[in-house]
């Protein structure tokens, strides 16, 4: 057959709609849906992709479309259009696979921060009979300001991604690291099914450098009345989790009180404007890992149990672990107290019977065993950045000259870019690109300080402008991304392949295997 949506529509109509064996690269096959109504695909063409409709029976989906260019083909009237926003409200509206959903307390789920809207092809590919559920859009307000996006931007990528893919086992969306009322109710009205809450304002990190006796000092200032209820409730008292016991000490419950105290208030009120009256189940996320300082034993299970008496079901909640986990690079830090403490974190979760969530997820190979094996694949783990080093890779091997421009670009603007991520950073490690021949230029991508100094500058590589207006780098790479999108695709599946296989290492179901 042709290589052209024209010879493919001649067999939906006269073949009764059956979908050949064989297919030109410009129709993506698994997008095909058909019924008694409508038969539409995706197409992929000089322009860019494009939306082929075509209609059975006059329907309302048809009839809402926005078309680019409308015709009559065989006796069937079919309509082109683009995929543009407005086309993606429709199709939500009319297709519930398209849609965001919520995977609830007890899920295995993978956040897939794709900042460039391309990632979710290869994202879905990966994730395919592992079991692990897609958080596919998530984006933080900062991530959409680097990179001058919208939340509708990054849900309308997702919806049509899973439709190219024909992926039909649910998608999640989450409004991620947010901050404020306003966000949140802008997140849920687009349709977003995870909110992930971020508490950090609300928290009191000068409270860990206090001595004993400044932390009493301090806790003289609060609310008498709140101070007796919760030693009332906590002090001196052992909670027993599983096999673990907890205990509030005076200065625990002190400095845990000081610290997030302010949060609770906070919490609830979001809570109860705009989680428990919306319309659609929510993945409820609490944020308290944007810290100095680990969260304590104790501050997780005060927060937790406030939680359940405040009447709040978290589906999910985000620790600060000990050690670091930086942008694009594996964890840094005591292994083996990460495990002693993860153990305890993963019991009060399982307890309370929410999820664990690890944010800056990306690359951490070395945790994702044990995250795995004490959480039994109970567990959200979040991923952004990476998918963007990786979309580099791909400049690396097509446009070497190119990838060498970004690398200059970068050391320029990272003095900028430390302002939004902490880094550890040694520029003076990292290769000279321009000394490089290109086949080892793709090795900077394994280095760790070339992989953060790329990592937190994609937001000047992707926005920033020439004298003229124009986009220094942002047309270039979007072209050769979408001239490429399956190697891309597959680099993904190769990089993602390697989180979800640790991550499943040591699932208690597979040993023996």
């Amino acid at each position: 057959m042709k290589n052209d949506w024209k010879s493919f529509a001649l067999q939906l109509i006269d073949g009764g709609f059956a979908c050949p064996t064989e297919m030109g690269e410009e129709i993506y096959k698994n997008s095909l849906l058909i019924n008694s109504e409508v038969a539409l695909f995706l197409t992929k063409g000089q322009c860019g992709k494009s939306l082929v409709m075509i209609e059975r029976k006059e329907n309302s989906l048809f009839a809402d479309i926005v078309a680019a260019e409308t015709g009559n083909f065989h006796g069937s009237n079919y309509k082109i259009a683009e995929l543009s926003h407005a086309n993606a409200v429709v199709m939500r509206r009319h297709i519930a696979f398209m849609n965001p959903v919520a995977f609830g307390r007890n899920s295995f789920s993978l956040g897939l921060g794709d900042r460039l809207g391309l990632a979710s092809p290869g994202h879905l590919r990966c994730l395919k009979g592992s079991g692990i559920r897609p958080v596919l859009a998530q984006q933080s307000i900062r991530e959409l300001n680097l990179t001058q996006r919208t939340y509708e931007d990054v849900l309308d990528a997702t919806s049509w991604a899973v439709l190219q893919e024909g992926f039909q086992d649910g998608f999640g969306a989450d409004g991620d690291h947010l901050k404020k009322a306003e966000e949140v109710k802008m997140a849920l009205d687009l349709g977003f099914s995870m909110i992930t809450l971020d508490c950090s304002e609300k928290i009191d990190n000068t409270i860990d450098s206090l001595t004993a006796a400044e932390v009493a000092l301090r806790y003289k200032g609060l609310a008498p009345e709140l101070c007796a209820r919760m030693e009332c409730e906590y002090l001196g008292k052992t909670f027993p989790v599983g096999d673990i016991a907890i205990t509030f000490s005076t200065e625990a419950l002190q400095r845990t009180l000081l610290t997030y105290g302010e949060t609770l208030a906070f919490i609830q009120e979001i809570y109860a404007g705009y989680i428990a009256c919306h319309s659609m189940p929510v993945d409820f996320e609490l944020s308290i890992d944007e810290t100095t300082t680990p969260t304590t034993v104790e501050a997780h299970y005060f927060m937790a149990a406030e939680m359940v008496k405040a009447g709040i079901e978290l589906a999910s909640l985000a620790p600060r672990f000990c050690g670091e986990f930086q942008k694009a690079i594996d964890y840094i830090g005591d292994l083996s107290r990460f495990e002693a403490e993860y153990v305890v974190h993963a019991a009060i979760a399982d307890y309370f019977g929410y999820r664990l969530s690890i944010h800056s997820g990306s690359d951490k190979f070395k945790v994702f065993p044990i995250v795995g094996q004490y959480t039994r694949g109970r567990v959200h783990v979040k991923t952004a950045g990476t998918n963007y080093l990786e979309a580099l890779r791909v400049i690396c091997r097509v446009e070497p000259a190119l990838f060498r421009q970004i690398c200059a670009h970068a050391r320029m603007r990272f003095p900028d870019a430390t302002k939004f991520y902490h880094v550890t950073t040694d520029l003076s490690k990292i290769p000279d690109a321009d000394a490089l021949p290109d086949s080892e230029l793709e090795r900077m991508l394994n280095e760790q300080d070339a992989r953060q100094l790329l990592h937190i500058t994609f937001g000047f590589v992707l926005t920033d402008k020439d004298a003229a207006g124009n986009y220094v780098f942002r047309d270039r790479l979007y072209a050769i991304w979408e001239a490429h999108e399956e190697e891309y695709a597959n680099i993904l599946v190769q990089h993602i392949g390697k989180h979800i296989q640790l991550l499943k290492e040591r699932l208690p179901e597979q040993k023996g295997n």
